[in-house]
């Protein structure tokens, strides 16, 4: 299935569909765009479907409270549940099937289409108001700051060496992943994407990087931790640099936090 001249992944054709079909019947609905890998044209067999329903200012509130309901009338909806976790109540995440297959609906509003980070491709409008939204204002992807990773990388680094001192193992797991994720990741990718997504497709962003970045994975083991989080410590550093981006360094915290890595793990 082509919508407006957008190729839509084959699991994801009918669903699609359904969910254009079911919001050109609801009024409250002016358009459905989509998002993520189907905008970009970079779908395949795994990708998710990410929409956004464009909802009247007046009709919102009432989509939103029906928004499960109207995702059950798209398919056969075997879960789904707001976006509450990760700070956005507007989207319902759900899953159909069977075969599963993964698909957000996000409820805005005209208005709220002017902040956006993605324009995405629209599969269908009742008129012409998110062309104009789309020509008035533009889209601004979340860009990466290596000054506010420096600001706080030295922290989350002697935080997870005091959960490795106290045992606390799956803990200290976790904060190398937040590490992983929200540091070393987004400096890897540094002027190699105009769309940072954490560790997302680092293996293709950065696979020169792969072995170092295997290093900082651990198992819940307190001295392969050590290890994981004096690797995170060395790819960190070494990432900073290549970035070559301009960073106050906070030496007097990373002398600390590195001392203290570097040290403890001999008295464990």
């Amino acid at each position: 299935m082509s919508m407006v001249g957008v190729q839509v992944p084959e699991h994801l054709r009918e669903l699609a569909g359904s969910v254009v079909a079911e919001a050109e019947r609801d009024a409250r609905i002016v358009a459905v765009i989509a998002g993520g890998s189907v905008a970009t044209g970079t779908g395949d067999e795994f990708s998710d479907l990410d929409l956004v329903l464009v909802c009247t200012p007046a009709g919102q509130a009432a989509c939103l409270a029906e928004a499960k309901e109207f995702a059950g009338r798209a398919g056969k909806l075997l879960a789904g549940f707001t976006g509450e976790h990760v700070g956005e109540p507007r989207l319902l995440i759900a899953l159909y099937g069977p075969p599963p297959v993964h698909v957000d609906l996000k409820f805005v509003t005209v208005d709220d289409l002017r902040t956006r980070v993605e324009d995405g491709v629209v599969l269908w409008q009742r008129d012409d108001s998110i062309d104009h939204v789309f020509k008035e204002s533009a889209a601004e992807w979340p860009q990466v700051d290596p000054q506010w990773i420096e600001d706080r990388v030295w922290v989350w680094v002697h935080y997870t060496a005091v959960k490795i001192e106290r045992g606390e193992l799956f803990e200290a797991i976790d904060a190398l992943g937040m590490i992983r994720s929200a540091a070393l990741a987004p400096l890897a990718a540094y002027g190699r994407t105009s769309r940072p997504a954490g560790v997302r497709r680092l293996e293709t962003l950065a696979p020169e990087l792969v072995p170092e970045l295997r290093a900082t994975v651990a198992i819940a083991d307190r001295e392969d931790c050590w290890r994981a989080l004096n690797a995170s410590v060395d790819v960190y550093r070494t990432v900073r640099d290549r970035a070559g981006a301009p960073v106050v360094r906070r030496t007097e915290a990373e002398d600390a936090a590195v001392a203290y890595v570097r040290v403890v793990p001999t008295q464990s």
